[in-house]
């Protein structure tokens, strides 16, 4: 009642004033603000600090709401070695205000069929895969991830991969259905038997049998490639960039942020990865014959910090691309250097071989071309492998010696050198295939749909088997892999040679975080290598059962 006979008395614009200022009371009462002002200041008075402007600006941050992701953004770009990639933006909420976070390219390597086709059916392959992946961070995902919390990795990663895995299955039904329509009806009848090969033919193979039996044996055909959906590098980049944003807005370095999403707790030590550094290129893209050694890797000293591995190497691929006819030759090469630098190869030093052995197969001979005009039945290579490993007992690794089916001799090769020699995987591209038989340690890329979560997933399941790596020819200046294999505690990481931008901002991250971290008191660094580069000696593998022996005996 007497509210009424106030607000009568006065004018129009006086009654518009007292309702704003009865509002603004309501509204400072409801979200606490005269509260919280009243202890900022008692706060700003205990402390009395010089910068009292800051000192309230940081007390106010810390009230704020949390970060929300406003937009992504993706844009065109070229990588080192002049090719078209997609950068990816994270843009967040901070305070009210809109802000650039972070950025993140990774690798964008489109595997079997972009390398089959000529420059210009590469370019425009490339292009295609570029576009749709500008689209899809520029589109769809900018309003799927919109005001979803940047430091939730799991979840973010979970609704990429759904994404993901939805275009996937679009696309294959596109697939299905032109190939669908694109049969001719004679071809839904049922075929014909092929004819039976000719008897003389048969007799002509089965004479040369009888002086070797590898010619006799069937040849698997290749699996089929997995496909590279067009715009799966959207997935892997948006990844990394709201991994580099969550670790700034908490304001801790990226290799912290990544542990404590692997350990769901901050970890108090730190080790930094071997990392394997390629001397030699002798791959069928190196001039010479020899196709066989895709890259000669030097496993350094245990222990040793990656300032002091110096051995610079220049050409495209960060290592030297030597001519050679004989697979004995680089290492010859590597072996003299050593002596006359007096470093002891088997002993402080070893090596490791990448073979890329699948992309050496004729599949229509059945037969590795190991050199320009040389070709090798599996079970000839395997005795190859087994002569170059005792001739050269410095090498304790070989990456990718077969393909993935020849899986018999996988398991004799490994049963003839695997005392002395790991055989490793690339598993880039079937991260979900079935294990090798006698493979000790795989090799993981982080390209295309790859996410963060997935990079820890993998590491986590198979822990102290895998290596984390680059391609031979890395195009990505993007430093993070050095970040990600710190933080996922991972014992080597291949990066390739010593020489390029691409490849030294690794580098340089790496000897950046092992400074860091010695700094802070919290590197503890290896005195001996780790499997699965090398194999347990057998005193190591009884010692490691006996305490399981005896827990069994207790109980």
């Amino acid at each position: 009642m007497y509210y009424h006979r106030f607000t009568s008395r006065l004018s129009q614009e006086e009654h518009d004033f007292y309702e704003i200022k009865n509002a603004a009371a309501d509204f400072y009462r409801v979200n606490r603000v005269p509260e919280q002002i009243e202890r900022a200041l008692n706060e700003l008075f205990l402390h009395k600090p010089r910068d009292v402007h800051g000192y309230l600006a940081n007390y106010f941050t810390k009230l704020s709401a949390p970060p929300r992701i406003s937009r992504l953004n993706a844009r065109e770009v070229y990588d080192a070695r002049g090719q078209l990639t997609i950068e990816a933006e994270v843009f967040c909420i901070i305070c009210c205000e809109e802000q650039c976070m972070s950025s993140a390219a990774i690798s964008s390597h489109f595997g079997p069929k972009e390398t089959s086709l000529d420059w210009k059916a590469q370019s425009k392959e490339r292009a295609e895969h570029v576009t749709t992946a500008v689209q899809w961070i520029n589109g769809l995902l900018n309003t799927m991830l919109k005001d979803q919390n940047p430091c939730d990795q799991s979840e973010v990663d979970l609704i990429l991969s759904n994404f993901f895995m939805a275009r996937y299955l679009e696309e294959k039904d596109n697939q299905n259905r032109e190939k669908e329509e694109s049969r001719s009806p004679s071809e839904h009848d049922v075929a014909l038997p092929s004819p039976p090969p000719a008897q003389t033919k048969d007799k002509k193979i089965a004479d040369k049998g009888k002086k070797s039996n590898t010619a006799e044996k069937p040849f698997r055909q290749p699996e089929p490639p997995e496909p590279v959906l067009h715009g799966s590098l959207a997935i892997g980049s948006v990844s990394l960039a709201l991994a580099k944003t969550g670790a700034q807005i908490q304001g801790i370095p990226l290799y912290k942020y990544i542990a404590a999403l692997q350990n769901r707790e901050a970890r108090t030590q730190f080790h930094i990865p071997v990392s394997l550094v390629t001397l030699l290129s002798c791959g069928k893209t190196s001039p010479g014959k020899l196709n066989l050694l895709d890259e000669v890797i030097l496993i350094p000293k245990a222990g040793q910090r990656v300032r002091q591995v110096t051995l610079g190497i220049l050409c495209d691929s960060g290592a030297l691309a030597v001519s050679y006819e004989r697979a004995e030759q680089p290492l010859d090469l590597i072996t003299e250097a050593c002596s006359n630098l007096g470093l002891a190869l088997g002993t402080e030093i070893h090596l490791a071989v990448n073979c890329a052995a699948p992309e050496l197969m004729d599949n229509s001979k059945g037969k590795y071309e190991v050199a320009t005009g040389v070709l090798k039945f599996p079970d000839e290579l395997l005795d190859m492998y087994q002569a170059l490993v005792s001739k050269y007992p410095a090498v304790v690794a070989l990456i990718d010696p077969f393909r993935r089916e020849d899986t018999e001799q996988w398991e004799k090769l490994s049963n003839v050198i695997g005392h002395s020699c790991s055989l490793l995987s690339d598993i880039t591209y079937k991260p979900q295939a079935s294990p090798l038989p006698g493979v000790r340690g795989h090799i993981l890329k982080h390209m295309n749909e790859t996410t963060v979560s997935d990079l820890i997933r993998i590491t986590s399941e198979q822990q102290g088997a895998v290596l984390i790596g680059t391609t031979s020819n890395e195009p990505c200046s993007d430093a993070s892999l050095s970040d990600m294999a710190v933080g996922l505690g991972l014992d080597y990481i291949k990066l390739g040679g010593l020489s390029g931008a691409e490849r030294m901002t690794k580098y340089n991250q790496l000897i950046s975080i092992e400074e860091e971290l010695a700094q802070q008191g919290m590197l503890v660094s290896k005195e001996k290598h780790p499997p699965p580069l090398f194999p347990e000696s057998p005193q190591e593998q009884a010692a490691a059962a006996e305490p399981e022996q005896t827990q069994l005996t207790k109980t």
